[in-house]
């Protein structure tokens, strides 16, 4: 079943848990992360857990217990929640006060947890291929810290929505950094590429996980600044994210990825990723 969980306790997912005065409320003062469950197991756990720490010193918070407390918290809540294709969202703020943009003093952080089933992706989408956008990265300079602060994201993603494309992919003076919610890796020459980690992007954890797949597999793959160019005349071009895993791009701004169909090394990457979760 889903279940939600604030603070210590277990709440149905329409229960009103948080009060008016919740500085993750009012300033957006908080972190989070988004952690996947296959057939019981966390993916990369540790990962999305070390991640979440250096978000939340990041930005000063925290975390009672360390990050230990949160780790049990998750697997407390997987367990009594019994789904074992699920998804987890935990997010940490600043906690309740009155509202001040100072640090408020002796209060301590809310905690807060939803976990729900995983729905299939689209296979429609993974078998095909999606459409994107691209648009500027409007977003501020530590985009490092998985914050709540989603704002430019939500308007890129809607702005890509609304030409019927599954996301944007942002770029900032002629070179691409990520999506509004994924990674962007293009293939040219049989090389897998993706922007170098920077303050201005997010270290995702399925990044992580293809970096390690390529080495494994004997893949070429090559960090680096890319420009909007190179997107655009790329053999194939994919995106990463703990909902979507590995999703090839077929066309972007209606222009075709090549032949306008997934390509080998992005199938070949499903392929073992897939194998890498035990799907």
């Amino acid at each position: 079943m889903s279940i939600g969980f604030i603070n210590g306790k277990y709440v149905a997912l329409d229960e009103k848990a948080v009060p008016i005065e919740e500085r993750g409320h009012q300033f957006g003062d908080g972190v989070y992360e988004v952690i996947r469950y296959y057939n019981g197991e966390g993916f990369m756990l540790e990962e999305h857990l070390e991640r979440l720490e250096k978000s939340a010193e990041a930005i000063r918070i925290d975390l009672e217990g360390g990050i230990d407390s949160i780790r049990t918290i998750i697997e407390e809540g997987v367990k009594k929640a019994a789904i074992p294709d699920c998804s987890v969202y935990l997010q940490i703020t600043r906690g309740a006060a009155e509202r001040n943009h100072l640090f408020p003093k002796d209060v301590p952080p809310s905690v807060s947890m939803t976990i729900k089933p995983m729905a299939p992706f689209s296979k429609e989408m993974l078998n095909n291929g999606v459409s994107v956008i691209t648009h500027p990265d409007e977003r501020w300079a530590n985009c490092y810290i998985k914050s709540l602060n989603l704002l430019p994201n939500i308007l890129a993603k809607q702005a890509a929505a609304e030409k019927h494309a599954y996301e944007a992919i942002l770029y900032k003076d002629g070179k691409v950094t990520e999506c509004s919610s994924s990674t962007i890796f293009i293939v040219l020459n049989d090389t897998v590429i993706t922007t170098p980690l920077s303050k201005q992007i997010l270290p995702g954890i399925t990044r992580m996980a293809v970096k390690e797949i390529c080495e494994k597999a004997a893949i070429r793959f090559e960090e680096r600044e890319y420009t909007t160019e190179e997107l655009f005349s790329a053999d194939e071009v994919f995106l990463t994210s703990t909902t979507s895993e590995v999703l090839p791009v077929t066309h972007i701004d209606d222009r075709k990825v090549a032949e306008g169909t997934p390509g080998n090394l992005t199938t070949l990457l499903m392929e073992l990723f897939k194998a890498k979760t035990g799907q």
